[in-house]
C-alpha cells in the first residue's frame, strides 16, 4: 500500500513517524528516508532505541530554504532514490515492512528528483510493504498512484502568534 501524507498543514512527517512508532511496536521493521533534512532532529534519537529493526537516512546535503539546489543537493537526492528504490525492490536481505519517504514531494516540486524515476520506483514494490510518502506539493500523479491520500489543511498554527519550533514537538 502507497500513502500520501500532503498539504499546508502541520503534522505530515509526524502521522509519518507514529506510523512508524506503530509498527514497531508490532515488531515490524521500518526504514526512513528523510529528503532535503541534513540535520538529526529529534525523531532520529529514537533509532538508537530500536537499532536492529529501525534505519533512518538523510538525503539532503543542506538546508534549501533560502538558496538555490546545488550539484550536491541533486545528487543526494538521487543518491537517497536509488537506495529506496531498491529497498522497494528487495525480496531477500536488507528488507523493511514500512519505508517512509519523508518530504519527497519536496525534493519533487523542487525538481531534485525527476517524478518519472520515482513513480517507476514506486511501481516496482515487491511484496507487502506499507509506503508513506510525505510533504507538501504532491503531484497528481502520485495522488493517482496512491491506495491512500491525507490533505493536511492548517486551520490554526501557534506559528502566526510567534511561537517558534519547540525541541521534541516540532524538531
Amino acid at each position: 500500500m502507497i500513502q500520501v501524507y500532503t498539504g499546508n498543514g502541520k503534522g505530515k512527517s509526524t502521522a509519518a513517524f507514529g506510523m512508524a512508532l506503530r509498527a514497531l511496536g508490532a515488531g515490524q521493521r521500518v526504514y526512513i528516508a528523510q529528503f532535503v533534512k541534513n540535520m538529526r532532529y529529534s525523531e532520529c534519537f529514537i533509532e538508537d532505541y530500536f537499532q536492529d529493526r529501525l534505519k533512518i537516512e538523510q538525503w539532503g546535503a543542506s538546508c534549501l530554504l533560502n538558496r538555490e539546489a546545488t550539484d550536491e543537493d541533486y545528487a543526494m537526492a538521487e543518491r537517497g532514490l536509488d537506495r529506496c528504490a531498491t529497498l522497494l525492490r528487495n525480496r531477500e536481505g536488507e528488507m523493511y515492512d514500512l519505508i517512509i519517504l519523508d518530504e519527497l514531494n519536496i525534493a519533487l516540486y523542487m525538481k531534485l528528483l525527476p517524478l518519472e524515476k520515482v513513480l517507476d520506483a514506486l511501481k516496482s514494490i515487491d511484496g507487502d510493504r506499507e509506503v508513506i510518502i510525505t510533504g507538501r506539493y504532491a503531484p497528481s500523479e502520485l495522488l493517482a498512484l496512491a491506495d491512500l491520500v491525507t490533505d493536511m489543511q492548517e486551520v490554526k498554527h501557534y506559528y502566526q502568534k510567534g511561537v517558534l519550533s519547540r525541541k521534541g514537538f516540532d524538531c
